[in-house]
């Protein structure tokens, strides 16, 4: 089947070319910039993308996934100054956790997984011809700056008015726009090279321009023709990079080679949480951490991410979350009750391997939604439609184990694991003791000793996931 998928370039709905021969399908999205934990927010856009990576790889596009690390900018800068480390050792230890919770999530892993500073003179390559073309100066300050004015197609991507476009070299502070990120009102020259400041620390690689480091855009237009050519099948990314990020990609790329940088463009809407955005002052920017700690599984949560379409923003809940449970309890019903019509048992459905076959299709509403611009929830309705209306235990054998081998390509699809795990491994007396101790410090609210209790049962190999009235404890 072809996959049909909105174009943020034309905003139209194209279909997605099969590459042909030995040819991938080259995909680039905008990974996290590592100075913190991802948050729901972050994982809404890299869960819509991982369904997108799967269901490419099912119907036998061949992607090659590129999804990039930002570990050099002015957060990263800033944040590893704040706490005394360097660079390295600040980003390592949140890329970690960021690939951590992309297990947790059963996400796909990426072909390729490039760091900017590891691609630092990829971008310094890319800024000489930039320089060499006239699209790139360096600016009194001693920055190297890119020329909006230069590039004719500035803004094509964010459809804005070419003829109202004002563009300058300076802010209207009068200052050169120095900031890795600005408004869309502030169309100014941006910065492709920062000379080195004090602030930096030691954060400077050497350039024809002087010591320095590479402004935050240039990195994926560098990395993206390093690892998928000149010109690729889709970028994908936020609806929140869309301008300035994306636009910038566009130019500098574009600018040197004077190809189409990537065929199609394909943004994810914004998450909001109970209505609002979300931010720290309004203590609801929620980690996959804080889900868990609030005792809802991360299948509940991934479901829950993944059910809005892609194009509209998405309100988070806890009544969303319940709901995905509630959900997904449903999804395991139907699997248990065709596993025992087929005799078949939880390991061999894990390990089944998809494959799709289109004239074979037990659920063609599914297929033809999932295909229909990444139809989610339409293809979840689909779904249940079709289960709900099967009668188990008037299958045969083989007709239950049919359903059961497409069942398993439509949920590695999805990245769902639908069988709900029952406890299998006794806690030790020790531990269960330790969680009560942590229990009477907590109700006493004697939060020091409980958190130590908490550190101690994890240091163990145990965690313990409250509620109202009490507590699980579960193996790491």
């Amino acid at each position: 089947m072809q996959i049909q998928l909105s174009d943020s370039l034309t905003r139209s709905v194209k279909p997605l070319p099969v590459p042909e021969g030995q040819h991938h399908f080259g995909v680039y999205c905008c990974g996290p910039t590592v100075y913190g934990p991802a948050h729901i927010g972050n994982f809404r856009t890299f869960l819509v993308q991982d369904v997108l990576h799967r269901l490419l790889e099912v119907l036998g596009y061949s992607p090659y996934f590129v999804r990039n690390i930002t570990d050099v900018d002015d957060k990263t800068i800033r944040q590893s100054q704040q706490e005394g480390l360097s660079l390295q050792a600040f980003t390592e230890q949140w890329t970690k956790i960021f690939h951590k919770d992309c297990t947790h999530l059963n996400m796909l892993l990426p072909h390729e997984e490039p760091r900017a500073t590891a691609h630092i003179e990829a971008q310094v390559s890319l800024i000489q011809k930039l320089m060499d073309k006239g699209y790139a100066y360096q600016g009194s300050d001693g920055s190297v700056y890119y020329k909006v004015d230069a590039f004719a197609d500035y803004g094509k991507l964010n459809h804005l008015d070419r003829e109202a476009l004002q563009t300058q070299s300076t802010t209207s502070s009068g200052s050169q726009n120095q900031a890795d990120e600005y408004d869309r009102e502030c169309v100014a020259d941006f910065a492709l090279w920062k000379l080195h400041k004090e602030e930096d620390g030691d954060n400077a690689w050497e350039s024809p321009w002087g010591k320095g480091r590479p402004g935050w855009h240039i990195e994926c237009s560098a990395m993206a023709m390093q690892y998928l050519g000149e010109t690729f099948d889709l970028h994908g990314g936020g609806v929140d990079l869309c301008f300035p990020h994306h636009e910038n990609e566009i130019a500098q790329a574009e600018a040197v080679t004077g190809k189409p940088f990537a065929h199609h463009w394909f943004h994810i809407a914004h998450l909001m949480v109970e209505g609002q955005k979300m931010s720290k002052s309004l203590g609801n920017l929620y980690t996959l951490s804080d889900i868990l700690e609030k005792n809802f599984s991360v299948m509940a949560l991934r479901y829950a991410l993944i059910a809005g379409h892609y194009h509209q923003p998405l309100n988070f809940t806890f009544d969303t979350l319940h709901a995905a449970s509630s959900a997904l309890e449903k999804l395991d019903k139907g699997v248990r009750a065709l596993l025992k019509q087929a005799s078949m048992d939880e390991a061999v459905f894990e390990g089944l391997k998809p494959d799709y076959d289109d004239g074979a299709s037990l659920f063609p509403g599914f297929w033809a939604r999932i295909t229909d611009d990444l139809n989610v929830p339409g293809a979840l309705g689909e779904l249940f439609k079709a289960i709900n209306s099967l009668k188990p235990d008037t299958l045969s054998s083989e007709e239950a184990t049919k359903l059961l081998k497409e069942l398993a390509t439509v949920f590695y699809v999805l990245g769902l694991k639908v069988l709900i795990d029952a406890p299998t491994e006794d806690v030790p007396e020790a531990i269960q003791l330790l969680a009560q101790k942590r229990w009477e410090a907590k109700k006493n609210k004697d939060f020091a000793a409980a958190d130590s209790l908490r550190q101690e049962l994890e240091s163990q190999g145990w965690k313990v996931l409250d509620s109202k009235d009490g507590y699980t404890i579960e193996a790491l």
